[in-house]
Protein backbone atom coordinates (compact mmCIF):
# COMPACT_ATOMS: atom_id res chain seq x y z
CA UNK A 1 0.00 0.00 0.00
CA UNK A 2 1.43 3.42 -0.98
CA UNK A 3 2.25 5.75 1.85
CA UNK A 4 1.28 9.43 1.48
CA UNK A 5 4.21 11.59 0.36
CA UNK A 6 6.02 13.51 3.07
CA UNK A 7 5.64 17.26 2.56
CA UNK A 8 8.86 18.29 4.34
CA UNK A 9 12.41 16.92 4.53
CA UNK A 10 13.04 14.84 7.63
CA UNK A 11 16.65 16.06 7.63
CA UNK A 12 16.41 19.86 7.23
CA UNK A 13 12.66 20.59 7.19
CA UNK A 14 12.59 22.07 3.68
CA UNK A 15 9.61 21.34 1.44
CA UNK A 16 10.31 18.30 -0.75
CA UNK A 17 9.74 17.89 -4.47
CA UNK A 18 9.58 14.90 -6.81
CA UNK A 19 12.37 13.86 -9.16
CA UNK A 20 13.20 10.76 -11.18
CA UNK A 21 16.08 8.86 -9.56
CA UNK A 22 17.01 5.33 -10.49
CA UNK A 23 14.07 5.02 -12.85
CA UNK A 24 11.46 5.95 -10.23
CA UNK A 25 9.78 9.12 -9.02
CA UNK A 26 11.07 9.84 -5.53
CA UNK A 27 10.73 12.63 -3.01
CA UNK A 28 13.86 14.80 -3.00
CA UNK A 29 14.86 17.79 -0.89
CA UNK A 30 16.06 20.62 -3.17
CA UNK A 31 17.81 22.25 -0.21
CA UNK A 32 20.03 19.46 1.22
CA UNK A 33 19.66 16.74 -1.43
CA UNK A 34 18.06 14.14 0.85
CA UNK A 35 16.25 11.41 -1.12
CA UNK A 36 13.40 9.47 0.49
CA UNK A 37 13.72 5.79 -0.42
CA UNK A 38 10.69 3.71 0.58
CA UNK A 39 12.26 0.37 1.37
CA UNK A 40 10.44 -2.76 2.57
CA UNK A 41 10.31 -3.38 6.31
CA UNK A 42 11.45 -6.76 7.74
CA UNK A 43 9.13 -9.03 9.68
CA UNK A 44 9.12 -12.52 11.20
CA UNK A 45 6.56 -15.33 11.40
CA UNK A 46 6.49 -18.50 13.51
CA UNK A 47 5.32 -22.01 12.67
CA UNK A 48 5.09 -23.31 16.24
CA UNK A 49 4.68 -27.09 16.13
CA UNK A 50 2.81 -28.34 19.19
CA UNK A 51 0.93 -31.57 19.99
CA UNK A 52 1.17 -32.73 16.39
CA UNK A 53 -0.27 -29.51 14.98
CA UNK A 54 0.48 -25.85 14.47
CA UNK A 55 -0.35 -22.81 16.62
CA UNK A 56 -2.41 -20.11 14.92
CA UNK A 57 -3.90 -16.94 16.38
CA UNK A 58 -7.16 -15.19 15.55
CA UNK A 59 -6.22 -11.60 14.86
CA UNK A 60 -7.73 -8.77 16.84
CA UNK A 61 -5.92 -5.89 15.16
CA UNK A 62 -7.23 -3.70 12.39
CA UNK A 63 -5.58 -5.72 9.62
CA UNK A 64 -7.12 -9.15 9.18
CA UNK A 65 -9.30 -8.77 12.25
CA UNK A 66 -11.18 -11.95 13.13
CA UNK A 67 -9.14 -14.10 10.71
CA UNK A 68 -6.47 -16.68 11.51
CA UNK A 69 -2.74 -16.10 11.10
CA UNK A 70 0.63 -17.31 12.28
CA UNK A 71 2.21 -15.47 15.20
CA UNK A 72 4.12 -12.70 13.41
CA UNK A 73 5.25 -9.12 13.59
CA UNK A 74 7.85 -6.55 12.63
CA UNK A 75 11.45 -6.51 13.83
CA UNK A 76 12.46 -3.69 16.16
CA UNK A 77 15.52 -1.60 15.26
CA UNK A 78 17.62 -3.02 18.12
CA UNK A 79 16.62 -6.70 17.64
CA UNK A 80 18.08 -9.63 15.78
CA UNK A 81 15.70 -11.64 13.58
CA UNK A 82 15.78 -14.50 16.07
CA UNK A 83 15.08 -12.28 19.10
CA UNK A 84 12.14 -10.67 17.31
CA UNK A 85 10.67 -14.08 16.43
CA UNK A 86 10.87 -15.31 20.03
CA UNK A 87 9.42 -12.04 21.38
CA UNK A 88 6.50 -11.92 18.93
CA UNK A 89 5.57 -15.51 19.70
CA UNK A 90 5.63 -14.94 23.45
CA UNK A 91 3.53 -11.76 23.14
CA UNK A 92 0.86 -13.31 20.93
CA UNK A 93 0.66 -16.91 22.21
CA UNK A 94 2.15 -16.90 25.73
CA UNK A 95 4.67 -19.54 24.61
CA UNK A 96 8.43 -19.43 25.03
CA UNK A 97 9.90 -21.15 21.98
CA UNK A 98 13.12 -22.56 20.60
CA UNK A 99 13.76 -21.83 16.92
CA UNK A 100 14.39 -25.02 14.94
CA UNK A 101 15.19 -23.75 11.46
CA UNK A 102 14.42 -21.06 8.94
CA UNK A 103 11.47 -22.32 6.90
CA UNK A 104 11.09 -19.68 4.21
CA UNK A 105 11.43 -16.08 3.07
CA UNK A 106 8.71 -14.16 1.25
CA UNK A 107 7.90 -10.57 0.29
CA UNK A 108 4.65 -8.65 0.50
CA UNK A 109 4.85 -5.56 -1.73
CA UNK A 110 1.04 -5.39 -1.48
CA UNK A 111 1.05 -4.56 2.24
CA UNK A 112 -1.30 -4.69 4.21
CA UNK A 113 0.37 -1.68 5.86
CA UNK A 114 3.47 -1.21 3.72
CA UNK A 115 5.85 -3.24 1.60
CA UNK A 116 7.86 -5.79 3.54
CA UNK A 117 9.87 -9.01 3.71
CA UNK A 118 8.92 -11.79 6.11
CA UNK A 119 11.20 -14.55 7.41
CA UNK A 120 9.51 -17.68 8.73
CA UNK A 121 10.93 -20.05 11.36
CA UNK A 122 9.83 -23.44 12.57
CA UNK A 123 9.79 -23.52 16.36
CA UNK A 124 8.78 -25.66 19.34
CA UNK A 125 7.57 -24.62 22.81
CA UNK A 126 10.04 -24.79 25.69
CA UNK A 127 7.94 -22.97 28.30
CA UNK A 128 4.93 -20.77 28.97
CA UNK A 129 1.31 -21.73 28.35
CA UNK A 130 -0.82 -21.25 25.25
CA UNK A 131 -3.04 -18.18 25.64
CA UNK A 132 -3.93 -15.29 23.35
CA UNK A 133 -2.11 -12.05 24.03
CA UNK A 134 -1.16 -8.69 22.52
CA UNK A 135 -3.50 -8.14 19.52
CA UNK A 136 -4.64 -11.79 19.32
CA UNK A 137 -8.24 -12.68 20.22
CA UNK A 138 -7.65 -16.44 20.37
CA UNK A 139 -4.80 -18.97 20.12
CA UNK A 140 -5.44 -22.52 18.98
CA UNK A 141 -3.59 -25.66 17.83
CA UNK A 142 -4.67 -26.93 14.40
CA UNK A 143 -3.84 -30.39 13.07
CA UNK A 144 -2.41 -30.40 9.50
CA UNK A 145 -5.70 -31.74 8.09
CA UNK A 146 -7.77 -29.20 10.04
CA UNK A 147 -6.16 -25.89 9.13
CA UNK A 148 -8.78 -23.13 8.91
CA UNK A 149 -9.78 -21.78 5.50
CA UNK A 150 -9.90 -18.17 6.70
CA UNK A 151 -6.17 -17.29 6.88
CA UNK A 152 -5.52 -13.56 6.74
CA UNK A 153 -2.36 -13.02 4.72
CA UNK A 154 -1.05 -14.35 1.40
CA UNK A 155 2.44 -15.02 2.75
CA UNK A 156 1.00 -16.99 5.67
CA UNK A 157 -1.18 -19.05 3.32
CA UNK A 158 1.87 -19.79 1.15
CA UNK A 159 4.10 -21.04 3.98
CA UNK A 160 1.22 -22.98 5.57
CA UNK A 161 0.62 -24.67 2.22
CA UNK A 162 4.26 -25.82 2.15
CA UNK A 163 4.12 -27.02 5.75
CA UNK A 164 0.89 -28.96 5.20
CA UNK A 165 1.95 -30.37 1.82
CA UNK A 166 5.07 -31.84 3.44
CA UNK A 167 2.64 -33.79 5.65
CA UNK A 168 0.54 -35.00 2.74
CA UNK A 169 -2.29 -32.48 3.24
CA UNK A 170 -3.70 -29.88 0.85
CA UNK A 171 -5.08 -27.02 2.99
CA UNK A 172 -8.49 -25.51 2.25
CA UNK A 173 -7.31 -22.04 1.28
CA UNK A 174 -9.27 -20.25 -1.43
CA UNK A 175 -6.31 -18.87 -3.40
CA UNK A 176 -6.14 -17.27 -6.81
CA UNK A 177 -3.79 -18.66 -9.49
CA UNK A 178 -0.17 -17.72 -8.89
CA UNK A 179 -0.82 -16.60 -5.32
CA UNK A 180 1.06 -19.42 -3.59
CA UNK A 181 3.70 -21.91 -4.59
CA UNK A 182 2.70 -25.29 -3.16
CA UNK A 183 4.87 -28.29 -3.93
CA UNK A 184 2.82 -30.27 -6.41
CA UNK A 185 2.01 -33.91 -5.87
CA UNK A 186 4.84 -35.98 -7.31
CA UNK A 187 7.52 -33.31 -6.80
CA UNK A 188 10.40 -34.23 -4.51
CA UNK A 189 13.38 -32.10 -3.48
CA UNK A 190 16.31 -34.42 -2.72
CA UNK A 191 20.10 -34.69 -2.81
CA UNK A 192 21.51 -35.59 -6.20
CA UNK A 193 23.10 -38.98 -6.79
CA UNK A 194 25.54 -40.15 -9.46
CA UNK A 195 22.69 -41.24 -11.75
CA UNK A 196 21.51 -37.59 -11.96
CA UNK A 197 24.72 -36.32 -13.60
CA UNK A 198 23.46 -36.35 -17.21
CA UNK A 199 20.22 -34.55 -16.30
CA UNK A 200 22.10 -31.89 -14.31
CA UNK A 201 24.58 -31.23 -17.13
CA UNK A 202 21.64 -30.92 -19.55
CA UNK A 203 20.07 -28.27 -17.31
CA UNK A 204 23.31 -26.36 -16.64
CA UNK A 205 23.18 -24.20 -19.83
CA UNK A 206 19.78 -22.83 -18.73
CA UNK A 207 21.67 -20.73 -16.16
CA UNK A 208 22.08 -17.34 -17.95
CA UNK A 209 25.85 -17.19 -17.34
CA UNK A 210 26.32 -20.74 -18.70
CA UNK A 211 24.56 -20.42 -22.04
CA UNK A 212 27.80 -20.60 -24.05
CA UNK A 213 29.38 -23.54 -22.21
CA UNK A 214 31.58 -25.71 -24.39
CA UNK A 215 31.66 -29.51 -24.34
CA UNK A 216 34.97 -29.32 -22.47
CA UNK A 217 33.47 -27.06 -19.80
CA UNK A 218 30.50 -29.40 -19.39
CA UNK A 219 32.91 -32.32 -19.00
CA UNK A 220 34.80 -30.41 -16.28
CA UNK A 221 31.50 -29.62 -14.52
CA UNK A 222 30.72 -33.35 -14.50
CA UNK A 223 34.08 -34.09 -12.88
CA UNK A 224 33.43 -31.49 -10.17
CA UNK A 225 29.96 -32.95 -9.56
CA UNK A 226 31.50 -36.38 -8.96
CA UNK A 227 34.69 -35.43 -7.14
CA UNK A 228 34.12 -32.25 -5.04
CA UNK A 229 33.19 -33.19 -1.44
CA UNK A 230 32.29 -29.57 -0.51
CA UNK A 231 29.64 -29.48 -3.25
CA UNK A 232 26.07 -30.40 -2.28
CA UNK A 233 23.67 -30.61 -5.24
CA UNK A 234 19.89 -30.64 -4.67
CA UNK A 235 17.51 -31.70 -7.44
CA UNK A 236 13.79 -31.32 -8.04
CA UNK A 237 12.48 -34.74 -9.02
CA UNK A 238 9.18 -34.64 -10.90
CA UNK A 239 7.74 -38.16 -11.10
CA UNK A 240 11.25 -39.57 -11.54
CA UNK A 241 12.49 -36.84 -13.92
CA UNK A 242 15.05 -34.26 -12.75
CA UNK A 243 13.57 -30.90 -13.81
CA UNK A 244 15.74 -28.51 -11.76
CA UNK A 245 18.84 -28.40 -9.60
CA UNK A 246 20.73 -26.15 -7.18
CA UNK A 247 24.45 -26.35 -6.39
CA UNK A 248 25.37 -25.52 -2.79
CA UNK A 249 29.02 -25.13 -1.71
CA UNK A 250 30.17 -25.13 1.92
CA UNK A 251 33.18 -22.98 2.83
CA UNK A 252 34.73 -23.28 6.33
CA UNK A 253 36.36 -20.17 7.81
CA UNK A 254 38.36 -19.75 11.01
CA UNK A 255 35.24 -18.73 12.93
CA UNK A 256 32.25 -20.41 11.26
CA UNK A 257 30.86 -22.24 8.25
CA UNK A 258 29.43 -20.37 5.28
CA UNK A 259 27.59 -21.58 2.21
CA UNK A 260 27.41 -20.43 -1.40
CA UNK A 261 24.66 -21.01 -3.96
CA UNK A 262 26.56 -21.41 -7.23
CA UNK A 263 23.91 -22.30 -9.79
CA UNK A 264 20.12 -22.68 -9.91
CA UNK A 265 18.57 -24.06 -13.08
CA UNK A 266 14.96 -24.97 -13.85
CA UNK A 267 13.76 -26.63 -17.04
CA UNK A 268 11.81 -24.06 -19.15
CA UNK A 269 8.76 -26.33 -19.17
CA UNK A 270 8.62 -26.29 -15.36
CA UNK A 271 9.20 -22.63 -14.60
CA UNK A 272 6.72 -20.37 -12.75
CA UNK A 273 5.66 -23.30 -10.58
CA UNK A 274 7.61 -22.43 -7.42
CA UNK A 275 10.28 -25.10 -8.01
CA UNK A 276 13.21 -22.68 -7.93
CA UNK A 277 11.99 -21.14 -4.70
CA UNK A 278 11.48 -24.60 -3.18
CA UNK A 279 15.11 -25.44 -4.04
CA UNK A 280 16.39 -22.22 -2.45
CA UNK A 281 14.34 -22.85 0.70
CA UNK A 282 15.66 -26.44 0.85
CA UNK A 283 19.20 -25.04 0.53
CA UNK A 284 18.55 -22.57 3.37
CA UNK A 285 17.24 -25.36 5.60
CA UNK A 286 20.18 -27.64 4.71
CA UNK A 287 22.71 -24.88 5.40
CA UNK A 288 21.00 -23.96 8.67
CA UNK A 289 21.11 -27.57 9.91
CA UNK A 290 24.88 -27.58 9.33
CA UNK A 291 25.33 -24.43 11.42
CA UNK A 292 25.84 -22.00 8.52
CA UNK A 293 25.33 -18.34 9.48
CA UNK A 294 25.27 -16.71 6.02
CA UNK A 295 24.27 -17.95 2.58
CA UNK A 296 25.76 -16.13 -0.43
CA UNK A 297 25.18 -15.97 -4.17
CA UNK A 298 26.57 -13.89 -7.03
CA UNK A 299 23.69 -11.89 -8.52
CA UNK A 300 25.95 -10.11 -11.03
CA UNK A 301 25.57 -13.05 -13.42
CA UNK A 302 21.78 -12.91 -13.39
CA UNK A 303 19.33 -11.65 -15.99
CA UNK A 304 16.34 -9.47 -14.94
CA UNK A 305 14.00 -12.44 -14.43
CA UNK A 306 16.54 -14.25 -12.28
CA UNK A 307 17.23 -11.10 -10.25
CA UNK A 308 13.51 -10.76 -9.56
CA UNK A 309 13.45 -14.37 -8.38
CA UNK A 310 16.41 -13.84 -6.03
CA UNK A 311 14.81 -10.68 -4.60
CA UNK A 312 11.66 -12.68 -3.83
CA UNK A 313 13.84 -15.20 -1.97
CA UNK A 314 15.28 -12.42 0.22
CA UNK A 315 18.65 -11.79 -1.43
CA UNK A 316 19.94 -8.29 -2.17
CA UNK A 317 20.92 -6.88 -5.58
CA UNK A 318 24.40 -6.05 -6.75
CA UNK A 319 27.23 -8.55 -6.83
CA UNK A 320 27.62 -10.82 -3.83
CA UNK A 321 24.26 -11.03 -2.05
CA UNK A 322 24.19 -12.40 1.52
CA UNK A 323 21.21 -13.89 3.32
CA UNK A 324 21.54 -14.06 7.13
CA UNK A 325 20.04 -17.35 8.29
CA UNK A 326 21.11 -17.79 11.92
Amino acid sequence: MEQPPLAYCRRCGHKMTQAEIGGRLRLVCPECGFVLYRNPVPGVGLLVEMEGGLVLIRRGGSHGKGRWALPAGFIEADESIEAAAIRECQEETGLDVELLEMFGVDSFPEGPIQSGIIIFYRARPVGGSLQAGDDAEEAHIFAPESLPSDVAFRTHRAVLTRWAAARGVIPPFAVSPGEVYPLAQGLLIRRANIDDEAAILKLLPFVPANQEMSAQQLYAAGLRFRETPALDVLVADWHGEVVAFLALCFVPTLTNLRAWIDDVAVSPSHRRQGIGRALVEAAVQRASRRGVTHLFLDTSRSNPDTLEFYRACGFEDGGIAPLHIR
